[in-house]
């Protein structure tokens, strides 16, 4: 599942609300920052980790990937994910989101050939949800809150000192 769209569009809503869903139905599911994920992979191979944590990963029912490929990968963090993605492929769920339209992943997944066999296994049979709009919600959600403070305020008293005794 690829859920691509601007910044506070709610991608990362989305990917949640999926992945809360297949909780509910009894599947396990982990969600990480995607530049997190590259910088355990980066340790665990030093460490000696690395097995194991592709393992690990590779069990879990619904993987959520949030913030994919805002930042151009180095042709390792590339090799590394691809051993991420080809553990899951066809057997497990993937669920990605990104600012960047697809067709830009190329570019920033490094090594040319490392990208095609990502891209390949992560777009093939993949639904897509873009998400389209020109407001992000959360400004939208502040402006309505910062208006209901200001409707508030003019009849109920507040401290705003920050002491902890304000009035709601």
């Amino acid at each position: 599942m690829l859920v691509i769209g601007g910044t506070g569009l709610g991608k990362t809503y989305v990917a949640c609300a999926l992945a809360e869903a297949a909780i509910r139905t009894g599947h396990t599911a982990l969600y990480m920052r995607f530049p997190r994920m590259v910088d355990e992979l980066a340790v665990a191979r030093v460490d000696g980790r690395m097995p194991r944590l592709l393992a690990a990963w590779a069990q879990v029912d619904v993987l959520v990937l949030d913030d994919f490929a805002m930042q151009p990968l180095s042709s390792q963090q590339s090799a590394d994910l691809l051993e991420v993605i080809e553990d899951r492929s066809q057997r497990r769920s993937t669920i990605l989101t990104s600012q960047m339209p697809v067709k830009q992943w190329h570019e920033a997944l490094g090594d040319a050939t490392i990208a095609d066999a990502i891209l390949d296994r992560l777009v093939h049979n993949a639904h897509r949800i873009e998400l389209r709009g020109h407001e992000s919600l959360r400004g939208s959600r502040m402006a309505a809150a910062t208006a209901a403070t200001a409707a508030a305020g003019a009849s109920t008293p507040r401290n705003h000192a920050g002491s902890g005794d304000a009035r709601k």
